[in-house]
C-alpha cells in the first residue's frame, strides 16, 4: 500500500467509525464530542471549548421507531437520525447543537429523544441586513452561554479567534485538494473523494488539514493523466448511499468539483477577518451563497453552477436531490431552466438514505452518459 492509500484508508475509516473517533479523542484530550446536526452551524464555539465536533448527517438504514415521530415525507437525514438517536447511538454526547433552517429540523430539535441536552439557535434569513449581524450575534452569545454551562468550562474569545484560524486553514486546505481531486479522478474515484470530504466532521481540524496537507502533496508528485471518462459538477445536500458513488465510479463519472452542503458548501468560502470573533462567524453567514436554506432572492445558484461548469471543463452538471428536501426542490426548476437557455447539460437523481435498491439511478446515470 502505497502513501496516498494508506492516507485514504486513514480518512475513511474516521468517516465510517465516528464512535470510534469520539472514544480517541476522550482518551487523548479528556474531553467529549457535540453533535452537531445539519447544516450550517459555528463548530468554531465548540472547538474553542476543547470539544469535538461531530456532524450528524444519519446513516443507511432501516427506519422504524421513527415513524412515531416524525411524518412520511420527512427527509431520510432526519428520519435516520430520529432513529439512531432513539436506538441511543448519540447518548455518548455531551450536548447536541441545531441550526433550524427548514421545518423538519424544527420539528427534530423540539422531538430529540436522546440523553444529549440540545441547544437550538437561528440563523436569520434575510441575511444582508446589517440587523441580521447584530441578530446572529446575539443567538451566538446565547449559544456560547448553552455550552459554557453544559460542558463547564470558559471559551474565550482568544480561544475563538484561535479555532476560526484553524478552521480556516482546513477550509483553504479543502479547496485545494478538490481542485487538485479533479485532476486525478483515475486515483481519486467518486467514493475516496467523499469519505476524504466526510472524515472532516468527524476529526479535529487541525489533524484532518495535516493528512490532507500530505495527501495533496503526494498527488502532486504524479504526472496528470488524461481522463477518457466524463467529468461532473455535483450539487444538492449530499450524495450517499455509497452504493450511488459506485455507480458513478463503474460508469468512470469523475466528481471534478461540487456544490454539496455536506461537502464544499462548507468551505467554500473563509471566515472573514477583522471584528470581534462572533461578529466574524456571523458573517460566513452572511456571506454563503447557493444554498437553498440561506434565502437567496436572487437566485445566484443557477449561474454560480454554470460558471463552475465552465471552469473546471465539465461535460454536466449532477442535481443530486435529497427527497423530500423542500427547499432543495423549490430551487430546481430555477437553475434547471438556466441551464437549459445556457446549453448546460444536467441530470436529475433521488438521494434517500432508506434506499436499498439502485437499478432506477444506474439506468439513469447511463442514459446521461450516453447522451455525453
Amino acid at each position: 500500500m502505497n502513501r496516498i492509500d494508506e492516507i485514504i484508508k486513514t480518512l475513511e475509516d474516521f468517516s465510517k467509525d465516528p464512535k470510534l473517533t469520539v472514544q480517541q479523542y476522550k482518551e487523548k484530550t479528556g474531553k467529549g464530542a457535540v453533535g452537531v446536526m445539519p447544516l450550517y452551524a459555528p463548530e468554531e464555539l465548540i472547538h474553542a471549548a476543547g470539544y469535538l465536533p461531530i456532524g450528524l448527517w444519519g446513516a443507511q438504514k432501516e427506519v422504524s421507531k421513527a415513524r412515531i415521530y416524525l411524518p412520511p415525507f420527512a427527509c431520510s437525514v432526519m428520519q435516520t437520525n430520529m432513529e439512531l438517536q432513539i436506538e441511543g447511538a448519540y447518548d455518548d454526547l455531551d450536548a447536541v447543537v441545531f441550526s433550524v433552517p427548514c421545518d423538519t429540523l424544527k420539528c427534530m430539535s423540539q422531538k430529540w429523544k436522546g440523553k444529549s441536552p440540545v441547544i437550538v439557535f437561528t440563523h436569520p434569513q434575510n441575511r444582508k441586513l446589517e440587523s441580521a449581524n447584530k441578530f446572529l450575534v446575539t443567538e451566538y452569545e446565547i449559544l456560547k452561554d448553552k455550552l459554557e454551562k453544559i460542558l463547564n468550562t470558559t471559551i474565550t474569545d482568544e480561544a475563538i479567534t484561535n479555532s476560526i484560524e484553524i478552521y480556516n486553514e482546513n477550509r483553504k486546505v479543502m479547496r485545494e485538494f478538490s481542485d487538485i481531486a479533479g485532476q486525478y479522478p483515475e486515483i481519486i474515484d467518486p467514493i475516496k473523494r467523499h469519505n476524504v470530504f466526510k472524515s472532516r466532521w468527524f476529526m479535529e481540524k487541525s489533524e484532518h488539514t495535516k493528512l490532507v496537507k500530505e495527501l495533496i502533496s503526494e498527488l502532486q508528485k504524479l504526472p496528470v493523466k488524461e481522463w477518457d471518462g466524463h467529468r461532473v459538477i455535483a450539487t444538492g445536500i449530499m450524495i450517499e448511499p455509497e452504493e450511488v458513488l459506485q455507480i458513478f465510479k463503474d460508469e468512470k463519472i469523475a466528481i471534478v468539483a461540487d456544490d454539496l452542503a455536506q461537502e464544499s458548501r462548507q468551505f467554500r468560502h473563509d471566515v472573514p477577518d477583522g471584528d470581534t470573533p462572533l461578529l466574524r462567524l456571523a458573517k460566513w453567514w452572511q456571506n454563503l451563497e447557493g444554498c437553498a436554506l440561506a434565502t437567496d432572492t436572487k437566485k445566484l445558484r443557477g449561474q454560480m453552477l454554470i460558471d463552475m461548469t465552465k471552469k473546471y471543463n465539465a461535460d454536466a452538471v449532477l442535481v443530486c436531490m435529497m427527497k423530500f428536501c423542500d427547499p432543495e426542490e423549490f430551487d430546481y426548476p430555477v437553475y434547471n431552466r438556466e441551464f437549459e437557455e445556457a446549453g448546460i447539460k444536467s441530470l436529475l437523481i433521488e438521494i434517500d438514505l432508506e434506499m436499498t435498491a439502485f437499478e432506477q439511478t444506474k439506468t439513469r446515470i447511463q442514459t446521461l452518459t450516453e447522451t455525453l
